[in-house]
């Protein structure tokens, strides 16, 4: 909601981010869930980027304790993008999950969450302090650890890499042929590929798209999920 009214909104930061670091042009998919022609926006899309946002995933769909009061949730958004994820790995679509996008990912693939990863025994407030201007916000919190082999460690040059942190929700359960790629020193998971996708498949806890221009790692980021758009091909189920 804006004011009185609903809105299907997307932040500059991802458009930006498609544009100057991707290069591609950014359409918003509405969240209009069952309405959706899913196979006909597959046949007429390059890409899938699954965005954050301040609402959660309703908990229903892992089997989750109700959510405490007041916590934002988006059942529109649930209702379009929880199919629309496995249907477009499938399809060899290339999918790029941030923030909450990266825990609609893992619930899409059978997996569960943390709500209030804080709360959880050994775990580090992996939350943002809103009170502070955006710039502190965004800025870099802690480092991750990439997994050997991994994509991200093939784009970072590097095993660790710092990142900032602003989700307070969190892998609990991995979800069904998903791979680790990153993890944060408490252990808590960063990032993860679809183990099997025939395409670009990568979700991150983190947000690259912020000042994406001036972090090398996040522009190549982009940059490969941007190739990946490029080179798409379909897979036709059955062959």
């Amino acid at each position: 909601m804006h004011g009185p009214q609903p809105y299907h909104l997307v932040a500059e930061k991802y458009v930006t981010a498609i544009l100057d670091a991707a290069g591609g042009v950014p359409l918003i998919v509405p969240a209009i869930g069952r309405e959706l022609a899913l196979e006909e926006l597959l046949d007429s899309l390059d890409g899938l980027l699954f965005m954050g946002s301040p609402s959660n995933v309703e908990p229903r769909h892992y089997r989750g304790e109700p959510s405490e009061s007041g916590t934002l949730h988006d059942p529109y958004r649930d209702e379009t993008t929880l199919p629309l994820i496995p249907r477009a790995v499938a399809a060899g679509v290339p999918v790029l999950g941030i923030c909450r996008g990266f825990q609609e990912i893992n619930v899409a693939f059978g997996g569960s969450l943390w709500q209030k990863l804080h709360e959880v025994p050994g775990h580090l407030d992996h939350r943002e302090d809103p009170a502070l201007p955006l710039e502190e916000q965004y800025g870099l919190a802690h480092e991750v650890i990439l997994e050997p082999g991994g994509l991200l460690r093939r784009l970072a040059g590097a095993e660790r890499i710092r990142v900032n942190s602003l989700h307070g929700q969190g892998v609990r359960e991995l979800g069904a042929g998903l791979t680790i790629e990153a993890r944060a020193p408490d252990g808590v998971i960063e990032a993860f590929r679809v183990e099997r996708a025939p395409n670009f498949a990568l979700a991150l806890q983190w947000h690259p798209e912020w000042r994406v221009s001036s972090n090398e790692f996040s522009r190549a980021l982009f940059a490969e999920f941007g190739a990946a758009c490029r080179g798409k091909t379909q897979v036709i189920h059955g062959q």
